[in-house]
């Protein structure tokens, strides 16, 4: 399969927190790789001109699109490309059992016996942390997989509230861990309405842990405002103190743009910055365009609650008294 866009063009990296590890400044997401509507060898096209063009982020999770993004990606992986990857995937389960289980399948679909990173998936709820840091909770599988070389790092997403984000930090703290990375929607609309700009990324900087943007456009949401462009809200996520920019393609004209909007990036003037704020400022003002954030339609493992396993033993116990 022949390299396409620009491989010559250099691709901008940074590095991931205290891991040392410098990746590309866009990361390509996987959700959108498994789309019906997207063919497969569409997918691995676009999965392997990344590569060649020098994004080695790759974004992906057990659950997308019941495992047809996984599958995609472990196929395109193939023949010299996965040594050339810096590999995540994430899990939903909140028990040792669960968790264990579907890092197994991950490790399968993606046709690889290590992944670089395993984030837990959808931290939406303030119960997530507890049950995550319980002794038979899923942190404990992630931890013993670590031990066992099936990963290396260890990190958390969610997209519904920073205060979460928050306390998901706060309870790591309280069992002795630090998470590698932490992923979370950063854009241009979001410094404007419960913001993980504002109130967890300045957390992450201190503790020098991998900030792992996504929601840039807020899956085109943000473009339908009819406020900002798109490289415009790839720019405002790159000048943040972001390890990568995780963003969905659905064509090679959407990698193109995710490509030249890294490759021209230059950080933004304290004016720039106030100019693309002061333009989303009355439309994200109460979340409109960022409906992660204000409804339910993203929460996938509200509508499947059994991907998160049962509760902890002590819970159930309380339960059947």
């Amino acid at each position: 399969m022949s390299t396409e866009i620009n491989p010559k063009a250099e691709m901008p990296v940074r590095r991931l927190g205290r891991t040392g590890v410098e990746v590309s400044l866009i990361g390509l997401g996987g959700w959108h790789l498994g789309f019906k509507s997207i063919d497969e060898q569409l997918s691995i096209r676009m999965i392997r001109t990344a590569i060649d063009n020098g994004i080695n982020f790759m974004d992906n999770c057990w659950d997308y699109n019941e495992g047809a993004s996984e599958i995609r990606m472990g196929k395109a992986l193939r023949d010299g490309y996965r040594e050339r990857a810096f590999l995540m995937t994430k899990i939903d389960g909140r028990t040792k059992q669960e968790a264990a289980k579907q890092l197994d399948e991950s490790l399968k679909r993606l046709q690889t016996d290590h992944i670089e990173l395993v984030q837990h998936h959808e931290i939406l709820r303030f119960e997530d942390p507890h049950r995550i840091f319980d002794e038979t909770g899923a942190n404990a599988a992630l931890l013993e997989a670590r031990d066992a070389g099936k990963i290396s790092y260890i990190g958390f997403t969610g997209h519904k509230d920073p205060r979460i984000h928050l306390y998901m930090l706060e309870v790591a703290n309280e069992y002795g861990f630090t998470f590698d990375t932490v992923q979370m929607p950063l854009n241009v609309m979001d410094a404007h309405y419960r913001s993980f700009e504002k109130l967890v990324l300045p957390e992450l900087v201190k503790q020098d842990i991998g900030v792992l943007a996504m929601k840039t456009m807020a899956n085109g949401m943000i473009l339908r405002s009819k406020t900002v462009s798109a490289t415009e809200c790839l720019h405002y996520a790159m000048n943040l103190p972001t390890s990568t920019v995780i963003t969905g393609c659905e064509s090679m004209e959407d990698l193109e743009q995710a490509l030249t909007a890294a490759r021209t990036f230059q950080p933004l003037s304290e004016a720039q910055v106030k100019t693309l704020l002061s333009k989303t400022e009355q439309a994200a003002s109460r979340g409109e365009f960022e409906l992660f954030k204000t409804t339910s339609i993203y929460d996938g493992t509200a509508t499947h609650p059994e991907w998160l396993g049962e509760e902890p033993p002590e819970v159930q116990s309380v339960m059947q008294a």
